[in-house]
């Protein structure tokens, strides 16, 4: 009765505030927004006030309760309830629990892909009070093995099909002293220990909730890895608070529980595993899991298994609108896209081929502070300011010199805010509400993303490492991104990671990676500039096998550009900005220049490639 007279009181005052608004043409969609916010901000308070901890899991196993033969996931030409979900994750934590000898507190990487087991397993580690580890099942080798132990992971599961590149590392693991596990019946590899076969015979009995006792709401859950200005990647830590706000971005898109939600993006990704999976916990809906996104197969897809809501990153929505236009293009049951990255002429697109379909466009970095929603549907925003929104988180838009990459400071020595329309820096105040958790064992890229006295002495700011700007009614649009890290194919490039990698071949003595951007393609495209040794060739095959070899396809630098000497700046930092508007044009650059043709093997780049892929013969 409490909660029911604050929610009435706090929906009063939200119309209070925005009457003097009525005249704004986006009037209900603010009212609407502020009053679903805070519905979530009195729900997120019970849970975290909730003895025991009420967590994600909780809810699941309240939704197990509650509609226990309601299909969870839908597989292939498989399908799980709730409640066999349920049952196959306590088969797996029990198996874990035996042969693993798995105890409250312990980390666990998952390197596998989109699959059931994704979920068993992560549900089982929940239940007994052990941290989660979300691998991208793309990296390899140096990268693979950072990735482990960066977070104190003292066991490995993986899925079958990733048994050869686990299989390149395992020197290494077994001397850490790692327990190793992969999702197969047999494994004759010593130092590798079967599975399948231990959950096949564990029971499926419930778990007790003591065996995670001392889990609370700013206990780590998770570590989701982000690429940043290292090279390397780094493992964000995921508080159970974390977890719950993210669910309930679903809810402010007005997901409903009869609603089917297709998922094809990476649950390694915080979109996917986030947004995506909590939140359909949260809701309690069905999730149709596919193993990769195919364009082909996609709406065919959504057909078969009568899909309400999809999710998306701005690449897949591109892709989409890159097949074959058809008869039945509009013929499905699709009402709601949730996403982020969506470039404005590929959301018009969408629309139009694909039928009168609410896109809910979002912002947010995994271990960011402060986030925005376009609910009102504004093709190109990625958000808007809401007024109540800006009562509970502090952020801003800094102005920011590109070439120095530092913020611009006035005569007192404090940033300066950009005025409305103009591009800025943005970056959210860490606070109890909106707390920064940082990154695992990596204190100085933790203390990196930090800005002190930005207004203020004393103040403390993330920098998200964006580019926005807000027009004069609130909408905000994503500009661009600084520093050393790009996007493509809706992953984070590292340029330091690749360059590193380029720097393993022999006759490579330099090597500059940054991105460049491409007609009708969203993010940027991975280029390098790289110096010779003396007296070496530039072997194409080699340097194709060589980056087929240690990085995945989104990291592959699709061209290259030989120089003389690597350009850099005063300070001696590598020149990437300018290098970057100079693009891949054979016909502005006197430097030879290569091309990734079919991801098959670096060719001499010519005029003829060059504007059949301005022209969108080539997609690249």
């Amino acid at each position: 009765m409490i909660t029911y007279i604050l929610y009435t009181a706090l929906a009063g005052l939200a119309l209070l505030v925005l009457l003097p608004r009525l005249k704004t043409r986006y009037f209900f969609q603010d009212l609407s927004f502020a009053i679903s916010s805070i519905k979530i901000a009195i729900s997120l308070n019970t849970i975290k006030k909730r003895k025991p901890f009420y967590s994600i899991l909780d809810g699941f196993l309240d939704k197990v309760a509650k509609h226990p033969h309601k299909k969870f996931i839908i597989f292939e030409e498989s399908s799980y309830t709730y409640s066999q979900a349920d049952k196959e994750s306590n088969k797996v934590a029990r198996a874990l629990s035996t042969h693993a000898g798995l105890k409250e507190g312990d980390t666990v990487a998952l390197f596998l892909g989109n699959e059931p087991h994704f979920v068993w397993l992560w549900l089982a580690l929940t239940k007994l009070g052990c941290i989660s580890s979300l691998l991208n099942c793309n990296i390899r080798s140096k990268s693979l093995m950072h990735c482990f132990s960066c977070c104190d992971a003292k066991f490995l599961v993986a899925g079958a099909d990733l048994k050869q590149a686990v299989e390149e590392v395992l020197p290494t693991l077994t001397e850490q002293g790692v327990r190793v596990f992969i999702l197969s019946e047999h494994c004759e590899v010593e130092g590798i220990e079967s599975l399948s076969d231990k959950v096949q015979l564990a029971s499926d009995q419930p778990l007790s909730p003591q065996l995670r006792a001392n889990v609370n709401i700013k206990s780590p859950a998770l570590y989701i890895y982000t690429s940043g200005t290292t090279g390397l990647p780094k493992a964000a830590v995921i508080y159970h608070e974390k977890l719950w706000m993210s669910s309930f971005f679903q809810s402010i898109a007005a997901v409903r529980s009869d609603d089917v939600l297709f998922m094809c993006l990476p649950l390694y990704h915080s979109s996917g595993f986030l947004m995506g999976l909590c939140g359909a916990i949260e809701r309690g809906i069905t999730v149709v899991l596919k193993r990769k996104f195919s364009a082909s197969n996609f709406w065919n897809d959504c057909r078969k298994y009568n899909v309400t809501v999809i999710q998306y990153i701005g690449e897949i929505m591109r892709y989409l609108c890159n097949t074959p236009k058809r008869d039945n293009d509009k013929d499905h049951k699709v009402r709601l896209a949730l996403g982020n990255g969506l470039r404005s002429d590929t959301w018009e697109d969408f629309l139009q081929r694909y039928g009168d379909i609410c896109i809910c466009e979002c912002y947010g970095a995994t271990e960011g502070n402060v986030g925005f929603v376009n609910y009102c549907g504004k093709v190109g925003a990625i958000g808007k300011e809401n007024f109540l929104h800006k009562m509970g988180y502090k952020y801003a838009l800094i102005k920011y010199d590109t070439e120095k990459e530092e913020p611009v400071k006035n005569s007192k020595g404090f940033c300066i805010e950009v005025p409305k329309g103009e591009t800025g820096l943005f970056v959210g105040m860490i606070e109890k509400r909106a707390p920064f958790v940082g990154y695992a064992k990596n204190h100085q890229q933790t203390e990196k993303k930090k800005l002190r006295d930005v207004f203020v002495k004393g103040d403390l700011y993330f920098n998200s490492g964006d580019l926005l700007k807000i027009d004069k009614e609130g909408f905000v649009f994503f500009q661009d991104r600084i520093g050393d890290t790009f996007r493509w194919k809706g992953e984070n490039v590292a340029t330091t990671e690749v360059a590193d990698h380029l720097l393993m071949l022999d006759f490579v003595e330099e090597a500059n990676v940054y991105g460049v951007k491409v007609p009708g393609h969203e993010g940027r495209v991975g280029m390098a500039a790289v110096k010779l040794k003396e007296n070496m060739d530039f072997d194409t095959k080699a340097v194709y096998q060589h980056v087929k070899n240690y990085l995945p396809s989104y990291a592959r630098p699709r061209f290259v550009r030989l120089q003389d000497a690597v350009v850099v700046t005063g300070t001696f930092k590598q020149m990437k900005v300018k290098l970057g508007h100079e693009g891949f044009d054979p016909d502005a650059i006197s430097d030879p220049l290569f091309y990734l043709e079919d991801n098959n093997n670096y060719v001499p780049m010519t005029q003829q490639i060059f504007n059949s892929i301005t022209d969108g013969q080539i997609r690249l």
